[in-house]
């Protein structure tokens, strides 16, 4: 027989080795329904204080990706307390017992369950090692958005387009993640403009530095400073400026802000702008 075979052989022995008081008390009907109440408990009161930090989150900008952080983490330990009132004081499991189950747990892992199993540490890595948090503005593959949840099985992503993508958690240890922001909420965002090539640079790139630090949604300071840059493309000048903005989810209305006033102060400085569609980066 293989060593797993003798240890799976071993862990079922400790278990069978259970006192006819201890069946007696696993087979009550009030023990199951008790076991039962344990764990729908446990799920709607993770449900119902993972909902009550985010309400708590949203009304405090400030600390919303802070408060966020511990939403997987509140809900790993309701289901770890849950599982453990359902193993000891309800089934009245021993030590020994109680680790002859986990190694059973393991075996069941080993002949079927790995994907289920995986998404799962795959989340207790993410809980741990925090590449990203519930609120961070993150790029996983090809999906951007704000992580929105963070589970034991999976990712939720909100993206710029209000659709949900779900991301398994066993997934992201063969995917590359880009994180825009890293728990703060400042983010920095990068707006592309153009103009014809025969066109003077200097101006229109004050012009655009103007429109940055102008804009409503901005955050400046020494830590946080707005860049300018020119490139020469082809057929014309690509304009590139960089700055944060205060919050990560008016990335897109800085972008769409700061793209019309420049736009328009070309117009008034008779700047030619070719028809070149501007380009929104975070990185």
């Amino acid at each position: 027989m293989s060593p797993r075979g003798v240890a799976l052989t071993g862990a079922v022995d400790l278990v069978l080795e259970v006192s006819p008081e201890s069946l007696e008390t696993v087979a009550d009907t009030s023990t199951i329904f008790g076991a039962v109440v344990v764990l729908l408990a446990a799920y709607i009161g993770a449900k119902v204080l993972a909902r009550g930090l985010s309400l708590v989150a949203e009304r405090t900008p400030s600390r919303r990706i802070t408060i966020k952080m511990f939403v997987p983490i509140v809900k790993v330990a309701v289901y770890t307390l849950a599982i453990y009132l359902v193993l000891v004081p309800v089934l009245k499991l021993t030590a020994a017992q109680l680790f002859a189950v986990s190694g059973l747990i393991g075996a069941a892992i080993g002949f079927g369950l790995q994907g289920l199993v995986s998404g799962v540490f795959g989340g207790l890595v993410l809980i741990t090692e925090r590449p990203y948090q519930v609120g961070d503005k993150v790029t996983i593959d090809d999906q951007y958005g704000e992580v929105v949840d963070i589970g034991l099985r999976s990712t939720a992503i909100q993206t710029p387009g209000d659709s949900t993508v779900v991301v398994q958690n066993d997934q992201l240890f063969q995917s590359s993640i880009v994180n825009a922001n890293s728990g703060s909420p400042e983010m920095l965002v990068t707006v592309d403009l153009a103009i014809a090539a025969d066109e003077q640079s200097d101006e229109a790139m004050e012009l655009l530095r103007e429109a940055l630090v102008t804009s409503q949604y901005v955050y400046v300071d020494d830590d946080h400073p707005v860049r300018v840059r020119l490139n020469d493309e082809v057929t014309h000048q690509r304009i590139r400026g960089r700055a944060y903005v205060a919050d990560h989810r008016d990335e897109l209305a800085f972008t769409s802000d700061v793209t019309h006033r420049a736009r328009a102060a070309f117009d008034c400085h008779g700047i030619d702008t070719p028809e070149l569609l501007a380009r929104v980066e975070t990185d």
